[in-house]
């Protein structure tokens, strides 16, 4: 499954600031079972805007890590509240289907 939230960094700070934060916690939460790896974009047009997408073997997996984070991740998510505003875009089952261009 995908887990996708949007992350729009507040005035006077930097994306950088934001992703600083997102490597660190992530280097942590994908060492928790069923986690399989994270992405981080920067919306074209607009670098204050980024969507986050976190990829789970399953939403049992990622709700098992969310319901006892590690201290360490609730510490370095606490700590770029100040500069980013995150809303949930949802949860996503695998794609039922793939559309791939001829020969690839």
């Amino acid at each position: 499954m995908k887990y996708l939230f949007e992350v729009t960094i507040r005035d006077g700070h930097t994306a950088e600031e934001y992703a600083d934060a997102w490597v660190r916690a992530s280097e942590l939460i994908q060492q928790a079972p069923g986690a399989r790896g994270t992405e981080l974009h920067r919306k074209i047009g607009d670098p204050k805007t980024l969507i986050a997408i976190a990829h789970w073997d399953s939403k049992a997996s990622r709700d098992a890590m969310e319901a006892q984070p590690a201290p360490k991740v609730k510490e370095i998510i606490k700590s770029a509240a100040p500069y980013c505003e995150i809303r949930v875009i949802g949860e996503f089952e695998e794609p039922e289907w793939v559309v791939m261009p001829p020969g690839s």
